[in-house]
């Protein structure tokens, strides 16, 4: 029995994990020649919300890979804006990490190996052809393509190529599975008219910058630093993907976060205002290079699905990740790329799929972002544990608490202790 993956993000590769403890053959294909993708430049987990569902996640048999990130955590239990016992993995190891945990899985890794067509015989997935003509078959497929590219997509909806962690240029652009297979993609919103919305976050080089702001990010993770009142810009918040950081306070203050680089929690910011503030007077971009004009666009490629992560209108195909919803951060996607790659498995079995209850947080997130997006308002919302309206939901259900006896509880009164951990095969 044979997996096919498409996409090596951080839902791809949570995909593939669960697949392989199923007992199956796992083949995980990625176009650039990194995995986890924009997990490359992210690096908070465990904020807010995000705390509970890797709980759950690891009470459900799914820790993998939130145990690899608080491992390779520079920061835990930092607070900032808005924010509570969030941790900062370094993102200048975490791909390696990974990396090397899939391969002594003995889980199959394409890189630099992009999809670009697939078989399909009536509504069944046959196999997939790579850009270099080789044709790979396989049983049940999973997309965790993400929502990002190509580079027409960020001309036309922001501020151009922002020459990003995903480098479109050199890689080749992202590609719809389920809009090859003839299922209508959704597209996120954002104001009137407008598509998509902007990645929330850049790097600077740490090395750049002051001496002083160094010390205080390497000792306590955070640093803030007043925006000069004439370069304060409340509309911009608007535009970002993260609207869970769109709080008033990250566009009067500079935001900073050491996930090995310094994490500036803004869209983009003209490099020449950004020298204004003291401690940053030589500061650079390192992601996107082109920090000073704009960053990627995202949400342009969602996928219809079920609330067992199953593509609609197609017998073997299941999504994750960003192309599974209007979901933002990388613990929703290792979410719902664990149930993905689990689900697949069952399906080659022929036994029912699973449908994680709303009565814990990652089942509601599921559900409730799957309704939401039926609704133009709800495919302006962008939908994560870590705060903005989903949040703010999950503290009304009673589901958010940071108690692990209760999480671990919850878990096993649905009988789902370990699920995902199960030799199905």
């Amino acid at each position: 029995m044979k997996v096919i993956i498409v996409g090596g993000g951080w839902a791809g590769v949570a995909a593939a994990i669960t697949a392989k403890k199923a007992g199956v053959d796992v083949h995980l294909f990625e176009k650039t020649d990194l995995l986890l993708g924009l997990g490359n430049v992210g690096g908070i987990m465990r904020n807010n919300g995000r705390w509970t569902a890797a709980e759950e996640l690891i009470e459900l048999g799914a820790g993998d890979l939130i145990e690899i990130t608080d491992r390779t955590s520079r920061h835990r239990n930092i607070e900032f804006p808005g924010h509570k016992h969030a941790s900062l993995y370094d993102v200048n190891i975490i791909e390696g990490e990974v990396r090397s945990y899939l391969e002594e899985m003995g889980i199959n890794i394409y890189m630099e190996s992009r999809v670009v067509d697939v078989e399909l015989e009536k509504s069944k997935i046959k196999g997939i052809y790579l850009s270099d003509g080789k044709y790979i078959d396989g049983d049940v497929f999973i997309e965790t393509t993400g929502t990002t590219g190509p580079m027409g997509n960020c001309l036309r909806y922001g501020n151009g190529c922002s020459m990003c962690i995903l480098r479109c240029p050199s890689f080749g652009p992202r590609l719809s599975i389920s809009e090859r297979c003839g299922v209508r993609d959704i597209q996120g919103e954002r104001g009137e008219d407008e598509l998509g919305a902007f990645s929330g976050s850049c790097k600077l080089a740490k090395e750049s910058l002051s001496e002083e702001i160094i010390e205080k990010l390497d000792k306590e993770g955070v640093v803030l630093l007043r925006v000069p009142e004439e370069d304060i810009n409340y509309d911009k918040l608007q535009q970002k993907v993260c609207q869970q950081y769109a709080l008033k306070e990250f566009a009067e203050n500079i935001v900073l976060l050491d996930t090995g680089h310094a994490k500036l929690m803004t869209s983009y910011y003209p490099l020449e205002k950004l020298r204004k503030i003291k401690g940053l007077e030589k500061a650079k971009y390192v992601d996107p290079y082109a920090g000073s004009k704009g960053n990627s666009i995202r949400y342009l490629s969602v996928a219809q699905r079920t609330n067992d992560m199953k593509v609609k209108g197609v017998d073997n195909l299941f999504c994750a990740g960003e192309k599974s919803g209007l979901f933002v951060g990388h613990t929703e996607a290792i979410c719902t790329g664990s149930l993905a790659g689990h689900n697949a498995v069952r399906l080659m079995m022929g036994i029912p799929l699973l449908i994680l209850p709303a009565s814990i947080a990652i089942g509601d997130l599921i559900a409730y972002t799957n309704e939401m997006e039926s609704t133009r308002e709800g495919r302006k919302d962008r939908y994560t544990f870590a705060g903005s309206k989903y949040f703010a939901r999950m503290k009304e259900q009673g589901l958010y608490t940071l108690d692990k006896e209760e999480i671990k509880n919850r878990i096993a009164k649905l009988n789902l202790t370990n699920v995902f951990a199960q030799k199905l095969v």
